[in-house]
């Protein structure tokens, strides 16, 4: 024995043409009519009065915007150019010295001169950022660069990046390998 559905009424047909524009699907599907869907004569909803937005205790969702892509972060040097940087048969082509500065300071101007040198082609460039306090302790500076090339910021220019060797300043200095530019 099957029920046959009652016809819905002018009342519950503007009813539910409410409720179902207000009602967001979990998944998206198509839709499928049933058949008597399908034949039932579409009946004019009666003029609404105007409506005043309510305000939703949801917040608004943010716009879709597709993900940037971000360089890997830096990674050391590989064994043979580090050889070769160490030993001068690789140039240096530019050097900066950080000593003697704060920490906004020489972010600003670390920043500024990676800039300059991947504009001006440079390739491999020497960050001298000094061994630290004469009582032992380790340098601000010193610490705090490895992260800073690790920000995003700085990976956009920084392709990697190892401790100096002995000639070029050791463990107060460090060599960097300048991102080749995209080209646009």
């Amino acid at each position: 024995m099957t029920r046959t559905p009652k016809p819905l009424t002018e009342d519950d047909r503007i009813l539910w043409d409410i409720v179902a524009r207000t009602a967001r699907p979990l998944r998206p599907r198509k839709a499928a009519l049933s058949p008597q869907e399908q034949t039932a004569p579409v009946v004019p909803a009666a003029p609404e009065k105007a409506q005043v937005p309510r305000k939703s205790s949801r917040p608004a969702m943010p716009s879709y915007t597709p993900p940037v892509s971000i360089p890997r972060a830096p990674t050391h040097l590989d064994r043979p150019t580090l050889d070769r940087l160490a030993a001068g048969r690789l140039h240096i082509d530019a050097r900066v010295d950080l000593h003697g500065m704060t920490q906004d300071e020489a972010h600003a101007l670390l920043y500024a001169f990676l800039s300059r040198a991947r504009i001006n082609g440079a390739r491999y460039v020497l960050v001298i950022t000094g061994k630290g306090s004469a009582s032992g302790g380790d340098g601000v500076l010193k610490r705090s660069l490895p992260g800073w090339l690790a920000t995003p910021l700085f990976r956009a220019l920084v392709s990697s990046h190892h401790p100096a060797a002995r000639g070029h300043g050791g463990a107060g200095a460090l060599y960097v390998r300048i991102r080749r530019a995209q080209p646009t």
